[in-house]
């Protein structure tokens, strides 16, 4: 629950102020009886005494009373609506180090088969982009509906060379924001877009610092959604300066994806295998289906409020005969 107005909730401090003047006038009643009646006399003359009666018309007027204050306040609930059209860039890495097998049968082909997962999942309106990074980020293809055309990218993928992982989100936030023709021809529109980042390593090439992109996707409304791909203990097989091979550590950088989707207003994810992998990406295609929208709940608050109002003189008049 939200409120449009927050500040008209400060309307809450007549509730004590509400309670104290209540208190004071059983008081002052108690005194007033007592000057005057004789206490020998006292159950001669009421016979029977209202009991917790005589303070239920008041306190339905207090809940009255703060149902008109949140309902000038209008609050508002977070409901789920459906997403006719967006922009869903996935930006992948393809550096070497997606060659190791810690995640079966290889990084990059857990990667690949989960975007395709994520390519069936996100509703057919959905334009699908690819931009992949090693040592310069590519776009493979531009957003479209064209599903093949994804997959035929996705199926030519090769894992080889360095991480320019802050490029391929800049070239990924460039197409995001690239503004898409109206159904009627009436011009030109941005959609609401969405980057799915993967990265198995640390950004190694490249001129652009992934943290710095992550800063203005978010100042853009641009949420990167960022999973770490592969184990902490992952090794590929490198040949060094003299032509040897070495095998080589390359651990997942998982704090600067972190990092990353929090600045930019999206989510992170840790993958260490190709099942948890693809659900990260069906569960992100069924997010990502729909978008939250505010709904003014103000009338529902304004009724209660006039219920409650009619429940304390109605009961008043009853048990009592007059309003309160």
């Amino acid at each position: 629950m939200s409120f449009a107005e927050p500040i008209l909730l400060a309307g809450f401090i007549l509730v004590p102020l509400a309670l104290l003047a209540y208190g004071a006038l059983q008081r002052r009643g108690r005194r007033e009886s007592s000057a005057w009646a004789n206490p020998a006399l006292a159950p001669s003359l009421a016979t029977a005494r209202p009991g917790w009666r005589r303070h239920v018309p008041p306190l339905l007027l207090l809940l009255a009373l703060c149902a008109l204050v949140a309902a000038l306040a209008r609050p508002q609930r977070t409901v789920a609506a459906p997403q006719r059209a967006a922009n869903v860039i996935m930006v992948t890495d393809i550096s070497g180090s997606m060659n190791a097998t810690d995640v079966k049968p290889d990084r990059l082909s857990a990667a690949i088969a989960a975007a395709k997962t994520l390519t069936d999942k996100v509703p057919d309106t959905f334009r699908l982009g690819l931009v992949t990074f090693s040592d310069f980020a590519e776009q493979r293809v531009a957003p479209t509906t064209d599903r093949a055309q994804i997959k035929g990218a996705l199926g030519q993928l090769v894992a080889e060379g360095g991480t320019a992982m802050g490029d391929g989100l800049e070239r990924g936030l460039f197409a995001a924001r690239t503004p898409v023709p109206n159904a009627d021809g009436s011009g030109v529109r941005r959609l609401p877009s969405v980057i799915v980042l993967l990265s198995d390593g640390k950004n190694t090439s490249g001129t652009r610092d992934p943290v710095d992109v992550a800063r203005e996707a978010g100042s853009v409304h641009v949420p990167i959604y960022a999973i770490a791909l592969g184990t902490p203990g992952g090794e590929v097989e490198l040949r060094d300066a003299f032509g040897f091979m070495q095998r080589v550590q390359v651990p997942p950088d998982i704090e600067t994806l972190k990092q990353i989707a929090q600045l930019s207003g999206g989510r992170s994810y840790t993958a260490t295998e190709t099942d948890k992998l693809k659900e990260i990406y069906a569960t992100l295609g069924t997010r990502l289906s729909s978008r939250s929208e505010k709904h003014e709940v103000t009338a529902a608050f304004a009724g209660g409020a006039l219920v409650l109002l009619v429940a304390a003189g109605s009961l008043s008049l009853r048990w009592f005969g007059k309003l309160i």
